[in-house]
């Protein structure tokens, strides 16, 4: 079954939310994303035939849901599932990439004793065109401007959702019924290049990683184990996560430049994380100084880190700390924050408010379930 709504914005605000919601079988849920992502103008990627055998073998050993949504897209498609010529996810509607911001309160920092993360998701307000150096076409679009919200409840496994600008069947951020939330920031703005090859490849996908982890994982430790048995792949834009749980644990994942794995876990504390790799600066009080290419992410995890060390913080303290490391217009920035969100771990919500334009402010905060 499938319910669409929006739920802010409207033709005269910068951004038109969605809020697509999805009942059934994982084979009903991944054709039900594939026909929505058509309508958006989505089409499927040739790929080596060779690497697509191997990523649909990953797929059914490691991430079975994707495996069944699959094979779902090739019906909505009238495609063989079992044909190796197109890849059949990445359902991308606009480019990707981010600069944000997010801050872990565990339960014991936290006034209620529920566990929450607070997350502003920035990005630039122009079209694909102006962010590769071109003049907007007509009618073309922002690029992070149509985003959904999206609730899939499966017949079997854990419910979800989650918050995507970019990928149908992936996400920016997300909570599942088990209290587990993931969210994905940039992790080094200076290494960050074009990929030399572009194709999907065997595992799992950078904007993919929380929905992986939103499908399969109850836990901190579930998904510690999933991501070091996972393989990745980032095509050029490398990423970090923030991820917790319902029991008050949380971590970071990285990938270091030379491949290793690192998780930055600290325990029974606050956890922030910007736009900068953690394991090569894990001291918050002795960052680099900002500089043109860093976005400020030094200087905003300094004062995430300074509101948020040593104290108990009621959620209303955690929404200002948000707002005070959020972009503005009089800074001359050349991004937002698009939405601005606070998972309560304990409760499996998300609870949200989306950028309307410079002006305008933002939409009432608006509180999904995870079902």
């Amino acid at each position: 079954m499938q319910n669409m709504t929006r739920v802010a914005g409207g033709k005269d605000d910068f951004a038109t939310v969605t809020h697509l919601t999805l009942t059934g079988s994982h084979y009903e849920i991944g054709r039900a994303l594939t026909e929505e992502a058509r309508r958006l103008g989505w089409a499927p990627t040739p790929v080596d035939p060779i690497v697509n055998r191997a990523r649909r073998t990953w797929f059914e050993r490691h991430w079975p849901q994707q495996h069944a949504r699959l094979d779902g897209a090739a019906a909505a498609l009238g495609l063989d599932p079992d044909q190796d010529e197109l890849a059949l996810d990445g359902l991308n509607y606009v480019p990707e990439g981010t600069a944000c911001s997010a801050l872990w309160i565990p339960p014991s920092a936290s006034t209620d004793g529920h566990g929450r993360v607070g997350r502003n998701y920035d990005f630039f307000t122009a079209t694909a065109g102006e962010v590769m150096g071109r003049p907007a076409r007509p009618n073309e679009l922002p690029m992070a401007s149509r985003p959904y919200v999206i609730t899939t409840v499966p017949d079997e496994g854990l419910s979800s959702t989650v918050i995507t600008m970019s990928d149908l069947d992936g996400c920016m951020d997300g909570v599942n019924s088990a209290g587990l939330a993931v969210m994905l920031l940039i992790a080094d703005f200076e290494s960050a290049e074009p990929p030399e090859h572009a194709a999907p490849q065997v595992g799992v996908g950078s904007v993919q990683l929380p929905r992986f982890l939103i499908d399969t994982c109850e836990n901190v430790d579930q998904a510690k184990q999933t991501l070091l048995g996972a393989k990745q792949y980032d095509h050029g834009v490398p990423l970090h996560y923030l991820v917790a749980d319902a029991h008050g644990q949380a971590f970071v994942w990285e990938r270091g430049r030379d491949g290793a794995e690192h998780i930055i876990d600290l325990g029974d504390g606050p956890l922030c994380v910007t736009n900068h790799l953690l394991h090569r600066h894990p001291d918050p009080m002795n960052l680099p100084e900002d500089t043109e290419a860093s976005l400020l992410s030094y200087g905003r995890l300094r004062t995430l880190y300074e509101r948020s060390k040593g104290v108990t913080m009621a959620p209303e303290e955690l929404r200002a700390s948000l707002r005070a490391v959020q972009p503005v217009e009089e800074a001359g920035m050349p991004f937002r924050t698009l939405w601005s969100t606070v998972f309560d771990t304990a409760d499996r919500t998300l609870s949200t408010r989306f950028y309307l334009g410079d002006g305008r402010g933002y939409s009432e905060e608006l509180v999904f379930a995870a079902r």
